[in-house]
């Protein structure tokens, strides 16, 4: 009998197997694909070219999971890039955005705005630093009972509400700002030029299917910024060997502690008996019986085709059914024989801006009108791209002189009107990206020596992300927090006793974070304890 089966072997799977089996728990991880990873893979794409396949980025991931699984011993390592981002512009001008540099790249557009770069950075840290706290913590959750009950959760909402009282007044007002309002909206009101809120807005939309005009969304924005890199904060980097090698090492790390991983072993089925779940049944027949059942997958995935419905509580699982999932996103990588030659800053040789995050969009209306056009017709003409050339920064993704780049595409429907599928239309909508990138560097469209198309139906057969949502559910203010998956589960346990949640579908959200896992672990461990006493 094992202590516990993961369902799924991406990151977060990864570290709340090595929490539990650090204490001393018998676990085994089921990984439906050959790879272990989820989405943080790295895979030849073209023959000679390796590159991230889904995940594509290093900030998020949690120093504490990094130091207690020694991911550098086992083999990571990761290198910041040289800018934060570089966003060029059809009119010739550019906006370079990095340590040191963001005030005199921003004076070139607004004295302004330049002037107001401190304050704005220091409202955003306090308020990133409050979320750093909050992701390694189990949410309050909603509980039945008397008050004896509710004790536990009205001390953890204390603690949080004693945190946010040090808090200067104002910034607790930007806080709930951050909470409840638009990106477009906060941002309006602290800088007037389009560049500069076009490069802090676009984090607002990163696998967010919404305006930066929709409220919520400067939440958003936020959950991309509380990240670090080498003890950096806000820093973001590149993972050498791709988001490949932090899964990699994380296995070495868990295989270290004597973890079973079975690759090729999709789960069909979750077993409950008596009302509590038992163990797992693969679509192979095999079947694996265990104190507790752990869920790495997007919990819509796992209680909609995993869990029998007579188990689940009526309201739960009609709630579930409506879990939103969606993050407007079209992924691409390609092989390219030469670096992009930008209109705006020429050059083929090897600069610090092709070793950034790359955003082609203007204006926070422009990425307004990517959203609307997507919701009409499937996928907007003019759509944002963040484009990153990693082999700048690693070359042992591509041959000597040649490059990968990952192209981070939105907005793209989940679905198409009309009943319209995916696969009728990839082709097209990935000549349009390569067309948008080219229209700013001439050279790209013939420097593309392959490619490998990622749409939204591609990530959820390939990866289980529902909609191609890599949050695995949107960060909307209804799936946040208290209710992530759903209020009253916020403490990674479902309704069925014994069936757990660890993946991004729980608090604090998606990323390549490691936090749910984490965090599931010590509840699971937590479990354990008072079942043993």
């Amino acid at each position: 009998m094992r202590d516990a089966i993961i369902i799924g072997a991406g990151h977060n799977g990864l570290v709340c197997a090595w929490y539990l089996a650090r204490a001393g728990l018998k676990v085994t991880l089921l990984e439906r694909r050959g790879v272990v990873g989820g989405a943080a893979v790295t895979e030849e794409f073209h023959p000679g070219f390796r590159n991230s396949v889904a995940a594509y980025t290093v900030s998020l991931l949690n120093p504490k999971v990094i130091r207690d699984m020694e991911l550098g011993r086992h083999g990571l390592r990761i290198v910041e890039r040289p800018l934060s981002n570089f966003l060029p512009f059809e009119d010739g001008r550019y906006l370079k955005v990095g340590a040191g540099r963001t005030a005199l790249e921003v004076a070139r557009f607004s004295q302004r705005d330049a002037a107001r770069l401190d304050d704005y950075h220091r409202h955003l840290d306090d308020a990133a630093d409050l979320l750093r706290e909050l992701v390694l913590q189990t949410p309050p959750n909603r509980v039945e009972g008397g008050w004896l009950a509710a004790l536990p959760e009205l001390l953890k909402a204390g603690r949080i509400g004693n945190r946010m009282r040090k808090l200067s007044l104002a910034s607790q007002r930007e806080l709930l700002d951050l909470f409840t309002k638009s990106a477009g909206d906060v941002l309006d009101g602290w800088f007037e030029s389009d560049p500069i809120k076009a490069a802090y807005g676009f984090d607002s939309v990163v696998g967010n299917y919404a305006s930066p005009y929709t409220p919520g969304s400067a939440y958003v924005l936020l959950h991309h910024v509380f990240g670090e890199v080498n003890g950096k904060k806000g820093a973001w980097g590149h993972a050498i060997g791709g988001m490949g090698a932090i899964t990699q090492a994380m296995a070495k790390a868990v295989q270290s502690l004597g973890v079973e991983i079975r690759t090729g072993c999709a789960v069909a089925e979750v077993v409950v008996r008596k009302g509590r779940a038992t163990g797992v049944v693969t679509g192979d027949g095999e079947r694996f019986d265990a104190r507790a059942v752990v869920s790495n997958l997007n919990p819509r995935l796992l209680y909609t085709r995993l869990v029998d419905p007579g188990a689940l509580p009526a309201d739960f699982l009609r709630r579930m059914e409506g879990w939103r999932c969606g993050s407007g996103t079209f992924r691409m990588n390609v092989a390219l024989s030469e670096l992009p030659d930008f209109r705006c800053l020429p050059g083929k040789e090897m600069a610090e801006h092709h070793g950034s995050g790359i955003i082609i969009a203007p204006s926070l209306h422009y990425m307004e009108r990517a959203y609307h056009d997507a919701r009409a017709a499937g996928w907007s003409q003019a759509p944002i791209v963040e484009l990153l050339i990693p082999s700048t920064l690693d070359p042992t993704l591509a041959p000597p002189g040649q490059h990968v780049a990952s192209l981070f595409c939105q907005h793209v429907a989940p679905n198409l009107p009309d009943g319209a599928s995916w696969d009728d239309h990839r082709e097209r909508v990935a000549d349009l990206m390569i067309d948008t990138v080219d229209r700013h560097a001439p050279n790209f469209r013939r420097a593309v020596l392959g490619r490998q198309i990622m749409s939204p139906l591609d990530l959820e057969r390939t990866f289980g992300l529902v909609g191609g949502d890599i949050f695995h559910g949107a960060l909307g203010l209804d799936q946040l927090f208290s209710a992530r998956p759903m209020l009253g589960h916020a403490d990674y346990r479902g309704p069925v006793p014994g069936l757990y949640t660890c993946g991004s579908g729980a608090h604090p959200g998606g990323g390549v974070t490691g936090a749910p896992g984490h965090n599931a672990a010590r509840e699971i461990l937590r479990d354990f304890r008072q079942r043993a006493d």
